[in-house]
């Protein structure tokens, strides 16, 4: 009796992945992968990292070859192979060796597509013109750093915002380029919540970055010598050496299509909780497929490293009978940008505003990455939601210079465990000075949420409060706000408060701020136990979101 036969379309990480896990799950069964590429196995999120030479060496970013499948898992990897078609009443796939350009048909008991997704390239003329690149593979890596050399480029435009636009612009520096980004939204990062992509907006344009925000590109114009000039809406002129196409992805799932095989709306591959098209002997994973988000349960379409290799493990339990079940994504990222780094997991306050069945409220704190008594001290913005029926976390950004992925990764697992504000507050962690605190960050959060959710802290975020025609409170010491403050703030520093309830203007609640949200949670707590109604707005200044009602009582900025 003939051993199974199991192809897989595709040979990156998804792929590489299934391949693995049936070969350790089954020595029996003959395993072919066909990779339409020069490599399988590469690392695709080391490829902006080698424009600037930090990863010194292309064949760093080859993690495995043809000839280690075969070694080591008795595999068989045929690269410069492209399956041109799937008959799935026959069970066989049509096979082209891109080298030869001869085909030929392969039989299967069992098939996997992992054909991972493409560059979005929208009509743009001159998107085409030399000089113009994507970075998805090693051979376009190699491709932007021969152009660089030979062309001698000094400037560069960068389309699209997102983490891999932003990672090739900081690289692009680092190799010595000035850079402009374009991104059509309004902000960096565009999947991040505002308070959050504005900080990293920020920080880019300090270290030299030139932003185009809420612009789209209309065309490129290519010269003669390889300069290139990229037309914006507005009608600016950005001219470069190169320019690098990071507008987004789309599922390569065309050939799934093909076949009949279900499709999205977006056309991403449908599959059941083990991976499975509506054929049962067809399995897709990774960056082709779309699946449930793991918080709403809803469909979703997410493209991500970490969820490809699982699904493609998952995919090998599933071919051997096993009851396995992927569970969804939450969208766990995390981006490091110069000496900042920004990262994310679970529900936005954007994706939450867009679906009404999840009552939630939002909370900020600005804790540092450990105790300010040890040397080295950062602070780091972390903004929480949750389910304002149980306390239930549903998502986390943070971004600062250090302990960011510590925290974000705490507070991903919690949302998986269905994690509430309580579990946060009580949550055990290491501690040490030079780590973090013995009220963690982690721990903040909990305890304000807490707080905020058993109505023990009485607050508005600054979207509500800026709107607000009630009283607003500062109490930060005096020279901090002679520095600078909200316009038409009354000044009562939290240490003379106790003595000066005679000058609060009590007609209407009051609204108190301070730098962070702490010595205003302070404030309000003491006003409402004395009978004055009182609210904080939440994180305090440093929450803020850029806006004209700022006044100032001297030249210094906030």
């Amino acid at each position: 009796m003939r051993p199974k036969r199991l192809i897989i379309i595709g040979g990156v990480a998804a792929g590489a992945s299934c391949a693995t896990r049936t070969r350790r799950l089954d020595e029996q069964r003959e395993i072919l992968v066909f990779e339409r590429g020069p490599y399988v196995s590469f690392a695709s999120c080391g490829l902006p990292y080698h424009l600037s030479g930090v990863i010194a060496e292309e064949d760093d970013l080859l993690l495995v070859g043809p000839e280690d499948f075969k070694d080591r898992y008795n595999v068989d990897v045929h690269t410069g192979h492209e399956v041109l078609e799937i008959d799935r009443e026959g069970k066989r796939v049509r096979v082209r060796d891109l080298s030869t350009d001869a085909c030929r048909w392969e039989g299967y008991d069992d098939l996997v597509i992992t054909t991972g997704a493409k560059a979005f390239m929208p009509p743009i003329p001159g998107l085409d013109s030399p000089g113009v690149f994507q970075l998805r593979t090693v051979p376009q890596a190699r491709a932007i750093r021969n152009w660089i050399d030979k062309q001698q480029a000094r400037t560069a435009v960068v389309i699209g915002a997102g983490f891999i636009g932003l990672e090739a612009a900081e690289n692009l520096v680092k190799r010595g380029l000035s850079v402009q980004v374009v991104e059509a939204q309004d902000q960096v990062l565009p999947p991040l919540d505002s308070s959050i992509a504005e900080r990293v907006g920020q920080h880019l344009e300090e270290k030299g970055v030139g932003l185009h925000l809420g612009v789209s590109v209309e065309a490129i114009e290519s010269e003669e010598g390889g300069a290139l000039t990229v037309c914006l809406q507005d009608g600016s002129r950005l001219v470069a050496d190169l320019v690098l196409a990071a507008i987004g992805v789309r599922p390569r799932s065309e050939l799934a299509g093909e076949a009949g095989l279900e499709l999205a709306p977006g056309g991403a591959v449908v599959v059941d909780d083990q991976m499975r098209t509506n054929d049962p002997h067809i399995f897709a994973a990774g960056d082709v497929v779309q699946t449930a988000c793991a918080i709403t349960g809803r469909p979703t379409y997410l493209p991500l490293a970490g969820p490809a290799n699982r699904q493609g493990r998952l995919v090998g339990d599933a071919l051997l009978g096993r009851g396995h079940r992927f569970r969804g994504v939450q969208g766990t990222v995390i981006c490091g940008l110069f000496d900042l780094t920004v990262a994310a997991t679970g529900l936005s306050r954007r994706t939450l505003a867009a679906q009404s069945e999840i009552p939630w409220s939002t909370l900020w704190i600005h804790p540092k990455d450990h105790v300010g008594y040890y040397p080295g001290a950062h602070p780091i913005t972390l903004q929480v939601t949750y389910d304002t029926r149980d306390g239930r976390v549903l998502g986390a950004q943070a971004v600062g210079e250090a302990g960011v992925a510590r925290r974000i990764d705490v507070l991903a697992m919690a949302i998986q465990l269905g994690g509430t504000l309580s579990d946060l507050e009580q949550a055990e962690l290491c501690y040490a000075p030079q780590f973090g605190a013995a009220k963690d960050a982690v721990n903040m959060v909990g305890m304000v949420g807490a707080n905020q959710f058993r109505g023990e802290l009485p607050s508005r975020p600054w979207s509500e409060a800026i709107g607000d025609e009630g009283p607003m409170i500062d109490v930060r010491e005096p020279a901090e706000f002679e520095a600078g403050h909200v316009q038409g703030a009354l000044n009562l520093p939290l240490s003379q408060l106790r003595g000066r309830l005679n000058e609060l203007p009590t007609a209407r609640p009051l609204l108190v701020y301070c730098q962070s949200g702490k010595r205003s949670y302070d404030a309000v707590r003491f006003l409402n136990q004395v009978g004055i109604e009182a609210q904080s707005v939440l994180g305090g200044l440093m929450s803020r979101p850029r806006g004209e009602f700022w006044g100032r009582s001297s030249d210094t900025e906030f």
